[in-house]
């Protein structure tokens, strides 16, 4: 499963900032290349020649990270930045907040209620925006002064002469209004951060204001930690809104669990069988969703174990025996899986399998057209806001009978209401075909192409994982 997106403009405005390294010598071109995360060339030909071929050996799937490695190098002009930021962000595909919201929003805030800090507010908005001009040198040089700019503008008609500019005069000068939405979401968020407002009340009257605007394109402010002892809000969407946060997970089941509720009303769960038949998960979710390190806590807790490595290897043996042996693609797929992300895994979301989405003591056969559909689900990863992803592996048995000889349309299309379901609850659904991870190799080639197009979309990394 290749990354095919579109990257052609992510690689025409990351190819302008590349051009800046003709500035180095020769000999110190391949440290700046390696640097970026680029490849060394030999040094033939003029800089601009190297420049150009390693700058064509950066494979679509490795530009992201060169990108990324330019903004947190500083490396090119704030507009440069700018540009590539909104490449970047546009990939995980952000909600669309329409223009008429936007403005609706602007002029409904209280330009004093976000200002309480001049210094604090100006150093947001110059992570956002470009608050100087491109040519600022020269024109500075030009007026014997600081020659006009944004900043300029902002700090004389909002904080010198308080009152000259409503938000919507600000957010019309910042170019708000026109902004990809990555970036106005993020400005958003910016803007009710602790970084701004040291005050939780302020955040939360903020807070309510914007929500009163934005709910109406299904996305709204949550609350989803602390920073610092203040709320920290993100916008999220609100079609996920169902998604609470789980209160048991059943997983890595050897055959159907046998449960029983204790005391419904706390939907306190007792395992009747065997108790080592299925394992489950019945601490909060953290805001962060549900991380390697997590589901190891609780595995060394329950199960006594003072040893971090002892722990580590008990548990992966503990999930990996509970996938089906007549299912060389799931197990597969689970040891790329860590394989790929190696040590990264502790910090990156624990992959689940064999969890059980619904659980009905009567069988399908009992049950009749009532049955619920797809009682348990391959594997499961939890991510931060609420957001469920399902991996899915599809042998012949998903869609044919008689042991694979006879196409099952009834099959096939009781999958795909399934998955339907599924995602009318707010789940993302990713299926394989069995064959593409049958073989070992292939399905660890096929996780380095899934792995970092899969958390980027869905913004999940080690560091915030």
């Amino acid at each position: 499963m290749a990354d095919s997106r579109d990257r052609s403009l992510l690689r025409r405005v990351v190819g302008d900032v590349v051009a800046l390294l003709g500035g180095h010598s020769h000999p110190r071109l391949n440290a700046a290349f390696a640097e970026l995360g680029m490849p060394a060339v030999p040094e033939e030909g003029t800089k601009a020649e190297r420049l150009e071929r390693s700058f064509a050996q950066v494979t679509d799937s490795d530009l992201p990270l060169v990108a990324k490695r330019i903004l947190a190098a500083g490396q090119g002009s704030p507009l440069q930045r700018f540009r590539i930021e909104d490449a970047l962000w546009a990939e995980s595909s952000p909600p669309e907040i329409p223009a008429r919201i936007r403005r609706e929003l602007a002029r409904s805030l209280d330009m004093d209620a976000m200002t309480p800090s001049e210094s604090r507010f100006m150093a947001m908005l110059s992570q956002y925006w470009v608050l100087g001009s491109e040519l600022g040198p020269v024109l500075d040089a030009f007026f014997g002064a600081q020659g006009p700019s944004i900043k300029g503008d902002i700090e004389q008609h909002v904080f010198r002469n308080p009152g000259d500019w409503t938000a919507e005069d600000l957010f019309e000068n910042l170019g708000a209004f026109e902004a990809g939405d990555a970036r106005f979401a993020r400005f958003l968020e910016a803007i009710v951060s602790a970084d701004v407002l040291l005050d939780e009340s302020a955040q939360r009257l903020l807070v309510d204001t914007i929500n009163e605007h934005v709910r109406s394109a299904a996305i709204e402010l949550r609350e989803t930690g602390t920073e610092g002892g203040y709320p920290r809000f993100t916008l999220v969407s609100t079609r996920l809104a169902g998604n609470g946060k789980p209160k048991n997970i059943i997983f890595a089941s050897l055959t159907k669990p046998d449960i029983r509720f204790k005391n419904a009303m706390d939907n306190d769960i007792e395992i009747v069988g065997d108790p080592n038949n299925q394992l489950v998960y019945d601490r909060p979710t953290p805001d962060h969703g549900l991380r390697w390190r997590d589901l190891q806590a609780w595995w060394q807790d329950t199960q006594k174990i003072q040893d971090d490595a002892e722990a580590k290897a008990s548990l992966y043996k503990r999930l990996h025996r509970c996938l089906p042996a007549n299912s060389p693609g799931q197990r597969n797929l689970f040891g790329a899986y860590h394989h790929v992300l190696g040590d990264r895994v502790h910090d990156l979301p624990v992959l689940l399998p064999e969890v059980w989405l619904h659980w009905d003591p009567r069988t399908v056969r009992e049950r009749g057209p009532q049955a619920l559909l797809r009682s348990s689900m391959d594997f499961l990863l939890l991510l931060p806001h609420g957001q469920r992803i399902v991996l899915e592996v599809d042998g012949s048995q998903h869609f044919t009978r008689d042991e694979g000889r006879r196409p099952d349309t009834a099959k096939y299309a009781e999958m795909v209401a399934a998955d339907r379901d599924l995602k009318l609850r707010g789940y993302e659904v990713f299926r394989f075909g069995h064959d593409e991870l049958e073989v070992a190799r292939d399905a660890q080639a096929l996780m380095e192409q899934f792995l970092p197009a899969l958390f980027q979309r869905f913004e999940i990394s080690a560091g915030t994982a």
